[in-house]
């Protein structure tokens, strides 16, 4: 039996198995021989081989080899397409056939921004693992949004429904934001008693060309006249820059509530309000391991839904 790509010209014979293709999809999703091997949890060495079979069996370059890591050959880009409409039958089949027999087991990456990634995940993750010994997860807290299609995470929390793709979004909170400076900075606080003050003192904001999502753009929805003079790619070093009494900032209530370093200013005033998103491909969705892991989070975020909505 041969496999046909009629566009590529590409043959696959019955010689490589889908552990070949599995290899073929990490090393193409990471960039990286090291990092794919260790989420297959293989050597490096023995990854190198089965992409050097893959490339063999099928008579062509796949990847050109860089010292900053591997990239796609244009082959390699169609065969990257023709596997994962494969990898969605395989998950298809895991999902149809045995669903009830599947084990809350493997690996689960959850792609997180970095203020709930670090701040209300990475506290609770280990009582997932507790649930679930035979889970391992990877926790990315990363001011960024993820692609679930490349498979950069199998879990996003994102600020707004995807617009396109096979994915599937569940809203998991609103939440508020104030705008907060350090609590032992009285001369901000006192000068500050409506939202015209605001111009006259040093804000932090993100700088405007690494803003991933355009819910992050607050400043404009509060005062047009508010020019920050401080700027970061991190919600957690905004954060650690207005406690030092840097600045002002616009913060997450869940966030700069647990801080004791900070105040809130003009708290009847300024209220903002944003909602996080898990997502998930629609293929992933019925596994256990995401099941297991979506639920986790989805019920601890809600146990403490008046920490992410103070004024509600």
């Amino acid at each position: 039996m041969v496999f046909r790509d009629r566009c590529a010209g590409i043959h696959m014979e019955d010689a490589f198995d889908w552990d070949l293709l599995r290899s073929f999809l990490a090393v193409a999703r990471a960039g990286k021989l090291t990092a794919a091997a260790r989420r297959l949890k293989i050597d490096h060495s023995t990854l190198s081989r089965r992409i050097s079979a893959l490339e063999a069996s099928l008579d062509t370059k796949l990847f050109n080899r860089q010292l900053s890591g591997y990239t796609l050959t244009l082959q390699g880009e169609k065969l990257l397409a023709r596997t994962e409409e494969m990898e969605s039958s395989v998950v298809g089949i895991q999902n149809d056939v045995a669903p009830e027999n599947t084990q809350v087991s493997g690996v689960v990456r959850i792609g997180s921004p970095d203020g709930f990634g670090t701040s209300f995940l990475a506290p609770r993750i280990g009582e997932l693992a507790g649930l679930h010994p035979n889970l391992d997860i990877e926790l990315v807290a990363m001011p960024r949004s993820f692609s679930l299609s490349k498979r950069e995470a199998d879990i996003a929390i994102g600020l707004s429904q995807p617009s396109y793709g096979r994915l599937y979004a569940r809203k998991l909170t609103d939440y508020e934001l104030g705008i907060y400076t350090a609590r032992d900075i009285g001369t901000i606080r006192a000068d500050v008693g409506k939202v015209e003050d605001l111009s006259r003192h040093p804000f932090i904001s993100y700088i405007d060309d690494l803003i991933f999502a355009p819910e992050l753009d607050y400043i404009p929805s509060i005062s047009k006249a508010i020019a920050p003079r401080l700027r970061s790619s991190s919600l957690i070093a905004q954060l650690e820059a207005a406690a030092a009494g840097a600045c002002i900032a616009v913060l997450p209530c869940f966030l700069a509530h647990l801080d004791s370093r900070l105040i809130r200013l003009l708290p009847d005033d300024v209220r903002l309000t944003r909602t996080f998103w898990m997502i998930v491909h629609s293929d992933m969705r019925d596994l256990a391991r995401i099941r297991a892991t979506m639920e986790f989070i989805a019920e601890r975020v809600h146990r403490v839904r008046n920490l992410f909505l103070p004024s509600g």
